[in-house]
This record gives structure tokens, C-alpha cells and sequence, in this order.
């Protein structure tokens, strides 16, 4: 069981570095279908395996200067108390509990197809946003916009560990369209360590993470990542992201019913 972990934590790994999708859509649903592993603490393992990757992008894209630290402040003002609340509330609720569980399960579910409309969508509605300027949100209106995104994507990735990626990025590109793609990686990324930090520590909390789980899966997916950021650009994106997008819907539909 061990090997299968470190294979998966690979292949998802491989995935993240060739599409950019955060590993969450991937990794949360393939340890709650294929290995049996509760929602509640597939969350919870994700989450804590997220926010120790990240910190390694968010130094890279500090480093390039392509992060855009006045909307992370924004978005932590909005995420992080969310968070917070969110794991309280599962606290609360018995995150444990089978049914809680199964609410979880329709919520990973919930999240996974809101990742793929990012992923098909995201070019489209940047395009429509971009040849629309009047519509485009200015001053005070962006900040309370940008702090209540980060409220919305602070207790979805808290409940499900999903959000932080693809649909982050998606949502900064309708708000902020002048920022370039680096920018956009950069800031979402950064803004994710502290959310994910935030949310694993509040599932520590709950006792819904499996820390030798957690090893193996890193064990695989720190090679897969390198080799896939490798060879993204020898891949076709358009392809990849088409294939990715059929595969979760796959996922979201296994997931309910």
C-alpha cells in the first residue's frame, strides 16, 4: 500500500508540474475513491501536503518579483478568518461523523467541477472581461470583492482542500486582468501558504491528519512535480488540460453517485 501511495503522489505530482492545477482536485478524490481513506482526513492530509509544497513556489515567485503582496493581504484578510471558522465548525458539526463525512464528499465534489469550469472556461472569460473594461471592478469595490473571495475560497478549501488552485487563479484573473500569467501563479500561490497552513493546522486540530500517509505521498511527488515542470512545454497544453478536465468531471460524477 506504501509503493501505491508514492506512485499516486507521483502521478499527481507529474500532473501539477505539466498543468498548473493544484494538486488538491487530484489528490483529495484519489484518496477518497481509490484507497478508502475518509473524506475528512483525505482533506485534511491534503491540506497539510499542500501548504508544504507551496512554500517553495512562493519563494521562487518572490524571488522573480511576481507577486502582488497588496492583493494576498487582501485575500488573507478574507481567507484566513474563514478558515478559521470553517474548522471550528467542523469541530462543532463532528467532521468525524459519518454524515458530516458525506457532506464533505459532496462538497470535494462541488469544488472538483468548479475546477474544471476554470479550466475550460478561464481564457473565455478573461477575453470577455478584458473587452469589457466598463465592467471591470476599481478602487474600493475591488478590495471588499478581493477580501470576500478570499471568505468564499478560505472555507472551501478548509471543507473540501480545494479552490486554492485553478479556481483561485480563475477568479484573480476576472479581477485583476492587467496581471500578467507569472503574477497570477505568483500571487495565488503566495496567498494559498498561509490559507493552507491555517487550515491543515485546524484539521491537526480534529485529528484528521495521516502524517504517514502524508510522507509517502511526498515521497513521490516532489520528483513527479520537477520532472512535469520539465516537460511542460513538450506537451500540448490545450490537450492536457482537456484530458484533466474530462478526468475530474469523471471524478465529481464517482464521487455522488
Amino acid at each position: 500500500m506504501t509503493l501505491s501511495y508514492v506512485v499516486s503522489g507521483f502521478a499527481v505530482g507529474l500532473l501539477v508540474g505539466l498543468t498548473g492545477v493544484g494538486g488538491g482536485s487530484l489528490m483529495t478524490p484519489l484518496l477518497t475513491l481509490f484507497f478508502g481513506v475518509s473524506p475528512t482526513v483525505a482533506v485534511g492530509t491534503d491540506l497539510a501536503f499542500a501548504s508544504t509544497t507551496k512554500v517553495a513556489g512562493t519563494f521562487a515567485h518572490r524571488f522573480r518579483g511576481t507577486v502582488k503582496w497588496d492583493i494576498v493581504r487582501h485575500l488573507c484578510i478574507g481567507a484566513l478568518p474563514a478558515a478559521v471558522l470553517a474548522a471550528i465548525s467542523l469541530k462543532y458539526f463532528g467532521a468525524l461523523d459519518k454524515e458530516i463525512g458525506q457532506i464533505i464528499r459532496y462538497s470535494i465534489a462541488g469544488s472538483v467541477l468548479l475546477t474544471v469550469v476554470a479550466l475550460l472556461f478561464r481564457g473565455r472569460m478573461q477575453a470577455w472581461v478584458v473587452a469589457h473594461p466598463e465592467k471591470q471592478l476599481q478602487g474600493r469595490n475591488l478590495v471588499i470583492t478581493t477580501i470576500i473571495i478570499g471568505a468564499i475560497l478560505g472555507t472551501l478549501v478548509t471543507v473540501s482542500s480545494i479552490g486554492a488552485g485553478a479556481i483561485g487563479a480563475t477568479l484573480l484573473v476576472l479581477l485583476y486582468p492587467r496581471l500578467s500569467p507569472a503574477e497570477i501563479a505568483g500571487t495565488d500561490i503566495a496567498y494559498a501558504v498561509p490559507l493552507t497552513a491555517i487550515a491543515a493546522a485546524g484539521h491537526w486540530w480534529l485529528g484528521s491528519i495521516n502524517w504517514e500517509l502524508l510522507g509517502t505521498l511526498l515521497l513521490g511527488s516532489v520528483p513527479g512535480i520537477t520532472i512535469g515542470s520539465l516537460a511542460a512545454r513538450a506537451v500540448p497544453e490545450k490537450i492536457l488540460r482537456a484530458l484533466l478536465a474530462t478526468t475530474l468531471t469523471g471524478v465529481a460524477a464517482k464521487l455522488v453517485f
